[in-house]
């Protein structure tokens, strides 16, 4: 492989590195440049099919982590979707203010609909802000896993590319 697509793979991973926090699937788009890789015969379908299965391990560890979360702070189901539609609402609202805006927006969007779904289903404005809280914690920690986990992937690969199969 020659070292300019090296560095354009490294450039491409990094930028999916970049849209995690924005609740993009930036590791799925990693996994589908390693099976690139695997395709063009860069690196072995040992080495692909593992980084997948990474990739899917820290998928359901995020899941894992804002169920637990939102449980331990008294969340619901509907709170925990209630969070994900609003955290998907809150990342195009920031969209005009480029680069911070929707990750600061998606964070709050998570807080505001976790606690608002939490409101309509109790009434109690205490519980609602605890579920908020606590969900949008359980984000952080599942976006800060999932990016070391990408951070990983990516030294992998670049590790990989530079060394041999």
């Amino acid at each position: 492989m020659t070292t300019l697509i090296s560095v354009a793979v490294f450039v491409a991973m990094l930028a999916c590195l970049a849209i995690i926090p924005l609740g993009l699937p930036g590791l799925w788009l990693m996994v589908v440049i390693v099976l690139g890789l695997v395709l063009a015969g860069s690196l072995s379908w040992t080495f692909g099919l593992t980084i997948a299965a990474i990739a899917a391990v820290a998928e359901i560890a995020e899941y894992v982590v804002l169920g637990r979360f939102g449980r331990h702070f008294g969340g619901s189901t509907r709170a925990f979707w209630g969070a994900v539609v609003g955290g998907m609402l809150g990342l195009f609202v920031g969209v005009p203010v480029p680069l911070i805006g929707p990750v600061i927006t998606a964070f709050l969007g998570t807080f505001l609909g976790a606690g608002l779904v939490t409101f309509l289903e109790t009434r109690s404005v205490s519980r609602s802000t605890r579920v908020g809280w606590g969900v949008l914690l359980a984000r952080t920690v599942a976006v800060a896993l999932k990016i070391g986990v990408a951070f990983g992937v990516v030294t992998t690969v670049a590790v990989a590319l530079l060394f041999g199969r």
